[in-house]
């Protein structure tokens, strides 16, 4: 992009096409201009003005270097004939061929944090290993936050770089739980690749298929990891089956171990047919020798098998396998690339992150068949075209557009995490903030190791970095000003559950600063103060979700509460049509207030699975509402569905339609037809059969077989419905839907009556009606605490 500070106007550098773009020619320029023709312009090199811009305006040609081509010229005008051609720099090109963005992502307990240590190690990022939990005194890496290292969990997504042979990786390590799901869902928003981590004996659980359904969303390309092969009861053959059958996507091993449980070794490489061993010191050596003689069938078996997987998929493999040629290794190498970024097949590793085993041969998948970012379609929509969709291009050299996905607060103040999609970033450089049109100068630039820093002068198109100083919020877009795009937004879930939260000193300053910094960092955490009761009311994923942020209040902040009861998101709905005439009239002395409004309510959408969005309907004609007050109905609509009659839950699954009413030239305003559909609206209700709806968990139980009986019974008494039930070797897998409700205090009951053996997890999965008994209870313990205000 050619561009003048004065008035010469932008000038697209092209190839001759047969596209006419006419460019001005700034007055001072044109006696110059007149006193050549044409092909004395291109004889004498000035390009289209190059000389006479780089004599004229400061900078042009060092920044943007002209390309000559063929212009047509008329005495104060300057048409060329061209279409834009873009060249990357060569270098450029070379680092994003060698760069690759991926995420590490499982259910609870796989071992992502494990691999990512080993990871760390074996790519010369750390000098030793350290365990989870800080069981060495020091904990893992990437787990910093003194709340993960004593629960032993994850609780918030880490960033870190590494590099391993000629290839850069960055590397976010997610959590698995699900109450900290919104961490997967950005960390996967921004990432061209992932790791899916397996359990080899427990194989896809509940929160697999929840990371699986992320990947599939954004269209995140994975290669699997069939982790803890050294564990009694592994199978990695059961595990690729789930694969298929539960994730819905093409699967084969790539390697097939040897030995299993306690006597795990090694890996035996199908496409190369050489096996791999761990010797050294924590395995930092990888020995490669022949397949063992007792495996050999098996690995020849197993390669036949991944190459008939590949022929259903690969149109080069197909020809081959029908041929009855044999593939060669780079033929099977590109072929299981194009099928992984097709997101048509997933290739399966396996190995141990604990005990040090095949962590070097996934690095090599991960660089061989995960792509790089110019490989990965990502699209922006342009603010000033009604958003239509554009393609960006990840090269350095082309205007800069990053997304901000993550924020924390460090001891510098805010820090950003940024995706850099297309251009560079440099320090010192100025960014627009689209969805504030602020310009904001980079002041710091760093690159994230965990939770240290590296500070860094620039950075270019596909790499993850950090800003401070940016004030903006998660999922907001910058870019150099140069165009308006937005990067489009990530999916955040609704909360499920509510508790109240009173700080121990009233009037206490940081509670309230603690409260906005949580919710800025995390779209899935909401605060809301009660009306009536004057209470503070915290919302969140789960149980463990607010707890954490309660103890976090604490450490970060100072600030000790207490809380109630958690309370479930319940919602209200309508289930019949129900129209209304509603006149809403107030005279006062001067102007009054008066407004009629005629339509009727109705349940958005019918049948068994209930939608949650609420829509608004104006087919009102005539002028019989003036359209001034159109939004105001709308509010109106708003402020009554926010709080149901039955027991001020927010409704959902409304829809309002309005098509007639009646107005006064004086005493209607938009306050009065606001008010006037809040009542019509809440009269409306009273006839359409309103209900409670309760949220339904998807609750999976996995216990050794011997419990199996205890824990449907203890499911049964919680009315749980059970959908499925599994026995893998030892252990079984129940599958079952409860109320939310019905689940406080479950972790408790799961320990004592499978002698702390059992595990559970939860997903959100639906809103369903409550019992008939049980509504009018909570209708008769709502209107009791209303009279005791």
């Amino acid at each position: 992009m050619l561009r003048n500070t004065r008035n010469f106007t932008k000038t697209k550098i092209f190839s001759p096409k047969n596209i006419k773009q006419k460019v001005s020619v700034p007055s001072a320029f044109s006696p110059r201009i007149q006193n050549y023709s044409a092909p004395q312009l291109l004889n004498r090199n000035l390009c289209g003005l190059s000389t006479l811009v780089s004599n004229n305006v400061v900078g042009y040609q060092k920044h943007y270097p002209i390309i000559r081509h063929n212009y047509q010229f008329n005495v104060k005008s300057l048409y060329s004939t061209a279409v834009e051609e873009f060249v990357p720099e060569p270098a450029d090109e070379l680092r994003l061929q060698n760069l690759k963005n991926i995420g590490i992502s499982a259910h609870i307990d796989s071992g992502k944090t494990t691999l990512t240590e080993r990871i760390l190690y074996y790519t010369g990022k750390i000098q030793d290993i350290h365990e989870v939990k800080g069981k060495d005194e020091v904990g893992a890496t990437m787990d910093w936050m003194e709340l993960e290292r004593e629960r032993g969990i994850t609780i918030q997504s880490a960033a870190t770089y590494a590099k391993w042979k000629d290839t850069s990786i960055n590397i976010i390590d997610t959590p698995g739980h699900i109450d900290f799901t919104i961490e997967v869902e950005r960390a996967l928003r921004v990432l061209d690749g992932a790791v899916l981590v397996l359990c080899a004996v427990a194989g896809v659980q509940s929160q697999t298929m929840t990371v699986d359904r992320q990947m599939k969303r954004y269209n995140v390309p994975r290669v699997s990891f069939i982790n803890k092969m050294d564990r009694a009861g592994s199978n990695p053959d059961r595990v690729i089956e789930q694969i298929k059958s539960k994730l819905k996507i093409q699967a084969a091993a790539v390697q097939i171990p040897i030995g299993k449980e306690d006597n795990f070794q090694g890996v035996v490489d199908l496409i190369k047919m050489k096996a791999y061993y761990n010797e050294g010191y924590k395995g930092n050596l990888l020995v490669e020798k022949e397949i063992p003689e007792d495996l050999f069938e098996k690995a020849q078996e197993a390669r036949s098998n991944l190459i008939s997987v590949l022929s259903d998929i690969d149109e080069t493999i197909c020809e081959l396998y029908l041929e009855e040629k044999i593939p060669t290794e780079k033929q099977l190498t590109d072929a299981i690339r194009r099928s992984t970024i097709s997101l048509k097949f997933t290739p399966v590793f396996i190995g141990s992150a604990f005990k040090n085993t095949g962590i070097q041969p996934l690095l090599d998948g991960i660089c061989s068949y995960l792509p790089n970012p110019t490989e990965s379609k990502n699209v922006a929509l342009d603010i000033d075209d009604n958003e239509k969709p554009v393609d960006l291009v990840s090269y350095s050299n082309k205007p800069f557009i990053g997304l901000a996905f993550k924020l924390e607060d460090g001891k510098y103040g805010q820090l950003t995490y940024v995706r850099i999609y297309q251009g560079k970033l440099e320090k010192g450089q100025f960014v627009n903030h689209v969805k504030t049109g602020k310009r904001i100068k980079v002041s710091r630039l760093v690159r994230m190791h965990s939770n240290s820093m590296e500070e860094i002068d620039e950075a270019g198109a596909g790499e993850i970095c950090a800003l401070f100083g940016v004030d903006c919020a998660s999922g907001d877009t910058f870019t150099d000003g140069t165009n308006n795009y937005s990067m489009s937004s990530m999916f955040v879930p609704e909360p499920v559950i509510s508790l109240s939260l009173t700080p121990k000193v009233k009037n206490s300053p940081n509670f309230s600063r603690a409260l906005n910094r949580f919710q800025k960092e995390d779209p899935t955490f909401r605060v809301k103060v009660d009306t009536e009761s004057k209470e503070t009311i915290i919302y969140g994923m789960g149980e463990l979700h607010l707890d954490i942020y309660v103890s976090r209040m604490e450490r970060e902040f100072g600030v000790s509460c207490t809380t109630g009861k958690p309370l479930v998101a319940y919602r209200e709905t309508i289930n019949s049509k129900s129209e209304f005439n509603h006149t809403h009239k107030k005279q006062t002395g001067g102007a009054g207030q008066f407004a009629r409004v005629i339509g009727y309510i109705e349940p958005a959408t019918t049948g068994e699975e209930k939608g949650t969005a609420n829509e608004f309907l104006n087919n009102v004609v005539g002028g019989k509402i003036p359209t001034q007050y159109i939004a105001a109905c709308e509010k109106g609509f708003q402020d009554a569905i926010s709080q149901g009659s039955l027991c001020g839950y927010p409704m959902v699954n409304v829809r309002l339609e309005l098509h007639d009413g009646l107005a006064h030239a004086v005493d209607s305003s938009e306050l009065a037809f606001r008010l006037a559909v809040f009542h019509a609206f809440r009269e409306a209700v009273k006839n359409s059969r309103p209900q409670i709806l309760e949220p339904i968990m998807k609750v999976d139980v996995v216990v050794p077989t011997e419990f199996q009986g205890n824990v449907l019974g203890s499911l049964s008494r919680r009315s749980g419905v059970i959908v499925d039930s599994e026995v893998q070797d030892d252990y079984s897998t129940i599958t079952a839907e409860v109320s939310l409700n019905n689940m406080f205090g479950y972790s408790s009951e799961l320990r004592s009556i499978t002698q702390g053996k059992g595990e559970f997890s939860m997903d959100y999965l639906k809103h369903l009606p409550v019992l008939g008994n049980v509504q009018e209870e909570m209708i008769k313990e709502y209107n009791k605490k209303k009279a005791e205000k």
